[in-house]
């Protein structure tokens, strides 16, 4: 077997090749687009690079076959908040070959040890945890648009290596045209009535606004939980420019208690329906059908974060986002469902959110660590 580090054009081409060679017999997988895997190694475009560096490597076995990837990195601002000095791996695939698996993890070891790393978490992102993020160990079905899908013996690839389990990440299912439980309508709607409550979607040409407001609400909800880092302005900002191509903003909302950011819930139409076809090609035929589908519609939507500010936490506005959204979806006729993902099983809050709403379990992914 040969490896090899990511220095050209043509590697580069073959690291977006392993995936296609991996998964070419799987029916659910869903190819990445080319243009997203690459903006992740592109410090023009991930500013991630600020304050990190990152690199990846390819598995060729001696009859120059492709077998495998892995991506390394380190983020400057986390690796320093454990008991260990801890990087990253991701964007691993690999054949089921435990020495192949092996070489792999080997060689991104040994370029975190030589940074000073002392242990590394996987499979992650370089970058926010929206996407690429966590190893898929429940739930081999189709992914939404920015979750991980992998082989169902990559498991036992980590777990030989060492890799033991940090915390799950729980991703559950809603049926649009199913509706709420009771309970939840009731407080959703007292909730959405209370005087100085208001709600509003995103609107593009608001961007700056409603980015502040995000960070806003994300650094408070979120700034209890242990190693958290604060998000910035900018980030948010590169999110929602990269989402706008299949953006609809009334699917993103906001509520404000007399005037105070205070809670979101950030939606999208699951791309990966669109694109299922593409292979990870964005070229003027794949553009010109993604418009298309883009213009018919999805039937599926994906939750990717929600929020809401610690004062406000058990106010029952996340209900009465629910209501705001499907106020508009239900006359869509379109979407049939609605993917929660995917929520930490430390956050009993969002957890608890999930089970009021009569959501059903749809994924698990692992977030690991190996200890050098």
């Amino acid at each position: 077997m040969v490896i090899e580090e990511v220095k050209s054009p043509l590697l580069k081409k073959q690291f977006l090749e392993v995936a296609r060679v991996i998964y070419k017999n799987d029916k659910n997988w869903v190819c990445p687009l080319d243009t997203d895997v690459e903006a992740i190694f592109d410090p023009e475009k991930n500013n991630f690079h600020q304050h990190g560096k990152c690199t990846r490597w390819i598995l060729k076995s001696d009859k120059g076959e492709l077998i495998g990837r892995i991506a390394a990195f380190i983020n400057e601002k986390k690796a320093y908040q454990y008991d260990q000095p801890t990087g990253g791996i991701g964007f691993f695939e690999c054949i089921n070959d435990t020495k192949a698996s092996e070489l792999l993890f080997d060689t991104a070891k040994k370029w975190l040890q030589d940074s000073g790393m002392a242990a590394m978490d996987g499979p992650i992102n370089f970058g926010e945890n929206d996407i690429f993020w966590g190893l898929l160990v429940e739930g081999f079905t189709q992914p939404s648009f920015g979750m991980n899908y992998h082989l169902p013996y990559y498991k036992d690839l980590f777990e030989n290596y060492g890799f033991v389990k940090l915390y799950e990440q729980i991703t559950n299912h809603l049926e649009v045209n199913k509706p709420f439980p009771e309970r939840f309508t009731k407080i959703a709607e007292w909730v959405a009535n209370k005087p100085g409550y208001t709600f509003e979607y995103l609107q593009i040409k608001n961007f700056e606004k409603y980015a502040s407001d995000f960070a806003e609400i994300y650094n408070d909800a979120w700034k209890d939980f242990e190693k958290f880092v604060p998000i910035n302005k900018h980030t948010i900002l590169e999110s929602f420019n990269k989402m706008k191509v299949i953006m609809d903003e009334k699917l993103i909302w906001f509520a404000y208690i007399n005037g105070e950011p205070a809670s979101f819930i950030v939606i999208l139409p699951d791309a990966n329906q669109m694109i299922k076809s593409f292979s990870g090609k964005l070229g003027i035929v794949e553009k010109l059908k993604f418009a298309y589908y883009r213009w018919k519609g999805v039937t599926r939507m994906r939750a990717i974060v929600m929020g809401t500010k610690q004062a406000y936490q058990k106010h029952g506005l996340e209900s009465a986002l629910f209501i705001k959204l499907k106020e508009y979806v239900l006359p869509l006729n379109q979407y049939k469902e609605l993917e929660l993902s995917w929520v930490g099983d430390f956050n009993d809050k969002m957890l608890s959110i999930h089970q009021a709403t009569g959501a059903t379990f749809g994924k698990k992914h692992l977030t690991m660590r190996k200890i050098f």
